[in-house]
């Protein structure tokens, strides 16, 4: 059965913190100075990836109660598969780099931690403003499915409809986005362990809010020392380009997205406008 939350107060979501400990320790830093209880945060998933430190950011989200969905790295690492299940086409650079990260990841997780992934839910139900909302990592019917902010509209109201809610809260795309379709919503607060590719070192995450007669979704861009984990993942000798791109704010390789996306690339995003999203 999915777990149920009930909030009747701000929540933090985020994503993908891909073992990046320094990111991942700033965004609960932030959260505790925003005054954001540790039960009042949910992650989108994929908790251990490209970074250098696996199990110590496993460790600090066990440590601090974080809720967690369970993403595709959680999903193929608990279960000991030999590759992380994004279904990048073969030969591809994004392909060739996972195997490096992926390695490095399944040999420095214990069998606690692979045990932890393996029991994460794979949906949370997530309850405020009146409002039913499902928190996922790809889609509702494939946790690796990455959904972008230009996917066709049609597609998202298969999944939300899939859902049976009023808003979907994913991740794994490592973009942030919100896009209101037939009355309901699709949300994706972004990562903290990556950029989004818009040559900026910056992070996301985004605050859902409750307010009289609806939901305020506001979108949030963290900056944090990322110097740090980039040389931690140097001294490991995991790929270079992700490494770079924790200080340059651009992915190595653009495989996975579509053109919309692509064209963006290097451009400051601007998500400062918060969204309101009426209660029905």
């Amino acid at each position: 059965m999915s777990p149920i939350k009930s909030v009747d107060g701000p929540v933090l979501v985020f994503g993908g913190p891909y073992g990046n400990l320094a990111a991942t320790q700033a965004l609960l830093n932030e959260a505790s100075r925003l005054g954001i209880p540790d039960d009042h945060l949910i992650c989108t998933g994929d908790v251990v990836a490209y970074c250098a430190e696996p199990q110590a950011t496993v460790t600090l989200l066990r440590e601090n109660n974080i809720a967690v969905v369970m993403g595709n790295c959680e999903e193929q690492l608990g279960s000991g598969a030999e590759d992380c299940g994004c279904g990048f086409e073969e030969g591809t650079a994004c392909d060739l780099l996972s195997i490096q990260w992926y390695a490095h990841a399944a040999a420095h997780l214990d069998d606690d931690a692979k045990a932890w992934m393996c029991a994460l839910p794979r949906l949370i139900k997530l309850e405020m403003a009146e409002l039913e909302l499902v928190v996922i990592h790809g889609s509702v019917s494939e946790i690796a499915q990455f959904v972008f902010a230009s996917t066709p509209e049609p597609v998202l109201a298969r999944e939300i409809d899939l859902a049976q809610c009023d808003g979907v809260i994913g991740g794994h795309c490592g973009l942030p986005f919100t896009r209101v379709i037939e009355g309901r919503f699709w949300h994706n607060p972004g990562v903290i362990g990556m950029p989004a590719n818009d040559g900026t070192p910056r992070v996301w995450y985004s605050i859902l809010t409750p307010r009289e007669g609806g939901l305020e979704i506001q979108h949030h861009a963290l900056t944090y020392d990322a110097a740090v984990p980039a040389q931690k993942m140097r001294n490991e000798e995991l790929p270079a380009g992700y490494a770079d791109c924790l200080e340059n704010g651009l992915w190595p390789s653009l495989d996975v997205l579509p053109e919309a996306e692509k064209a963006l690339t290097g451009q400051a995003i601007d998500l400062s406008s918060p969204i309101n999203f009426a209660t029905n």
